[in-house]
């Protein structure tokens, strides 16, 4: 049997866009009330404070109407100015990309870079802002998807807070899948998003801005407004008395406030715990059939995806598409310099759940031996299956 490529996968194991929770989906076939209907401007503000609470923030984040990267963008513009020096920490893909959007608003982009299966050392940041006094802020990606890697945010926040610069964290696919928060990392501006760990589709974007942030960005004559990128505009929103910038995705808002009912009602240590575990299973499985994880080093590597590195001679292309056709297991690529080299396996959201680990091993597995590379199915499926049973 075969699954050809127009019809829908079996099982959707990809490090974004994942699937939605049925709760999410069900609530965003709700009615659509008007933005300006007193009864939408409460419930905005009542989802509006539940985000307060799932992220642990002092005030509500906003909430922007676009997936992540609007957020990202958002953050560089309205935070840097023109005379600013920025550093900007690439360990991955991602990482890197935020050099460009920044190098767009600011005097100079200063950067620190590892190789894509390393994370950024706190105290390699430590010893360069030391030697430049003049960076004003520092750019960080939590989870750098391309690689599945994660940096230790919290030690390197502690750091910027003492050379009194403020941090940008992409926590895009690591919210909602483990311990994070903005408070915890002392970020100025902390994006993420519904779209992954929290199992909603693509469309919003929750942003945390710090009183010192904003200060910075009200001070910022560059900073935009009556924009799409501006973060001023949206500062009040979440109050029923203030106007919205533009009408809000009203449908993506019902969305929302399901996954927060669900995130808060299964509570944040329950979800992070089947998202380390169903990573943990995966990599045991990935091993013992035979194969790396791509990062560097264990303590590195995310509980949101696991990137696996291809076997040397074997591109990634060829067994994505075997994986999707024989199996109907999608699966992620890589991207930028990490494609073709690996392919990840997300655990987000409604697929953090430990028998998707199964799943993945078997149709990876399968894949590779379809296409010629020597692996170990059983021993990776009892080996994935024992961690699953071990908890």
């Amino acid at each position: 049997m075969r699954y050809p490529d127009d019809s829908p996968p079996v099982f959707t194991l990809t490090s974004g866009p994942v699937d939605a929770y049925p709760e999410v989906l069900r609530a965003m076939g709700a009615t659509v009330l008007y933005d300006y209907d007193p009864a939408f401007q409460a419930f905005y503000e009542g989802v509006a404070l539940k985000a307060q609470k799932a992220m642990g923030t002092e005030t509500p984040p906003l909430i922007l109407q676009g997936e992540p990267v609007l957020g990202l963008e958002a953050a560089a513009a309205s935070l840097l100015a023109k005379d600013d020096v920025m550093l900007n920490l690439a360990s991955g893909v991602y990482g890197k990309g935020f050099g460009y959007w920044a190098a767009r608003y600011c005097r100079e982009v200063l950067e620190i870079e590892v190789a894509y299966d390393e994370a950024i050392d706190p105290e390699a940041v430590r010893t360069f802002l030391g030697e430049h006094p003049d960076v004003s802020v520092v750019s960080v990606c939590h989870h750098d998807t391309p690689s599945g890697t994660i940096n230790d945010i919290d030690a390197i926040g502690a750091v910027v807070a003492e050379a009194d610069a403020l941090l940008i964290v992409d926590a895009v696919s690591s919210f909602g899948g483990m311990p994070t928060s903005p408070d915890a990392c002392k970020a100025g501006i902390y994006v993420s998003g519904p779209n992954k760990c929290m199992g909603c589709p693509p469309g919003l974007t929750l942003a945390a801005v710090s009183e010192a942030a904003w200060a910075k960005i009200e001070a910022n004559p560059d900073a935009p407004f009556a924009s799409m990128l501006s973060l001023k505009d949206w500062r009040n929103a979440w109050k029923r008395t203030e106007p919205f910038p533009f009408t809000p995705s009203v449908a993506e808002i019902n969305g929302l406030d399901a996954a927060l009912d669900r995130y808060l009602g299964e509570g944040p240590d329950a979800v992070w715990a089947r998202h380390a575990l169903t990573a943990a299973a995966t990599r045991d499985g990935v091993r013992a059939m035979g194969l790396e994880i791509w990062p560097a080093r264990e303590e590195i590597a995310s509980p949101t995806t696991t990137a696996v590195k291809m076997p040397e001679g074997t591109d990634a292309g060829p067994i994505l598409a075997e994986a999707r056709a024989r199996y109907g297991v999608t699966l992620s690529a890589g991207r930028g310099e990490t494609d073709g080299k690996l392919i990840r396996i997300g655990h987000m959201g409604p697929t953090a759940q430990p028998m998707y680990a199964l799943v993945a091993v078997a149709a990876l597995g399968g894949a590779l031996a379809a296409n010629g590379v020597q692996v170990d199915i059983g021993k990776g499926l009892a080996a994935t299956q024992a961690r699953i049973d071990a908890g």
